[in-house]
């Protein structure tokens, strides 16, 4: 059977939040079908929705449901069929997918650091005492206090260009970007230094973009086939495996990265208290056909010596 491609009269409906960030993310899937097939960009269209998260801006994500506020109105309109394909930060998506949807299509994966981002510092270690740090993500949280509990941390919510507007009023002295963001929304120049994964580990799944698409849309299936990136998808079985055997959300510090490693996977996860008190990690290489085992098997390991009420 040929496959019928889309075309400006009847195009492939891309959904994506409306930040700059996520816009980037959507043109670039836009960007690699059109290449794969050999279509005009108006064979696609973008269709922003706003999420539940993008509307709350005042609260920590915590307090408000975790990581499905970036995914739940967009997920419904892939199920309502108002759009064909959801593009989104991996970083961002639950383990779970509601019923009928899939997520098995991953774009190469970019610079997985984390960026130290300031107008007066030149780096994490040159924070003077008692500082001010602006972030809300738990887990920068909780590995900066590890390292210096005298530091003060003020909550830092929005999209990137929000965050930088609150550096410059002064809100805090410096913040934590993705690097991969940056990069995506060409802004590079204001990265003050980018952070070893050494000295924090990132979140699961960083720097990748994910597109979900119904679980019985065959076309749909089969043109984004042409994108896939096969090695993105064997780190980040890895890497969710291990989120899901912690049953991880946004309101637990959790951190893990897979890489190959010759012809082998290395993995290294890490689990925090909130406040940074205690903080166990650990790695391990193994064959890349072990890789969604790995992940399970470092959370089960950690777990261990944290205790099950760790996250309590």
């Amino acid at each position: 059977m040929k496959l019928k491609l889309p075309d400006p009269k009847s195009p492939l409906r891309i959904g994506t939040r409306g930040s700059p960030l996520a816009l980037a993310q959507a043109y670039e899937t836009r960007e690699r079908l059109s290449i794969a097939y050999g279509l005009s960009l108006d064979s696609f269209e973008i269709v922003v929705i706003k999420t539940t998260g993008d509307k709350v801006l005042d609260r920590p994500l915590k307090e408000i449901g975790g990581k499905g506020l970036f995914t739940k109105e967009i997920e419904e309109a892939l199920l309502q069929e108002s759009i064909d394909i959801a593009v989104h930060s991996m970083k961002d998506m639950p383990v779970q997918q509601p019923n009928g949807l899939i997520l098995d299509t991953f774009l190469p994966r970019e610079d997985v650091r984390d960026a130290f981002v300031s107008r007066i510092h030149t780096s994490l270690a040159d924070i003077p005492q008692g500082a001010t740090v602006g972030t809300s993500s738990l887990r920068r949280k909780a590995q900066i206090m590890s390292k210096r509990p005298d530091l003060k941390i003020v909550e830092f919510r929005g999209n990137v260009q929000t965050r930088l507007k609150k550096l410059d009023d002064g809100v805090a002295e410096c913040t934590f970007l993705a690097v991969a963001g940056l990069n995506r929304l060409k802004m590079e120049d204001i990265i003050t230094a980018p952070i070893s994964t050494d000295e924090m580990l990132p979140a699961v799944a960083q720097g990748a973009i994910g597109i979900e698409r119904r679980e019985k849309d065959i076309k749909v299936a089969t043109m984004l086939e042409a994108i896939h990136n096969s090695a993105t998808g064997l780190l980040l079985s890895a890497e969710r495996a291990f989120l899901e055997a912690l049953d991880g959300s946004c309101e637990t510090p959790i951190a893990g990265l897979a890489e190959f490693k010759n012809e082998n996977l290395r993995f290294r996860g890490e689990i925090l208290k909130t406040d940074g008190s205690e903080v166990f990690s650990d790695e391990q290489v193994v064959s890349k056909e072990d890789a969604t085992l790995v992940g399970i098997e470092m959370a089960q390991k950690l777990l261990s010596q944290a205790g099950n009420d760790f996250f309590s």
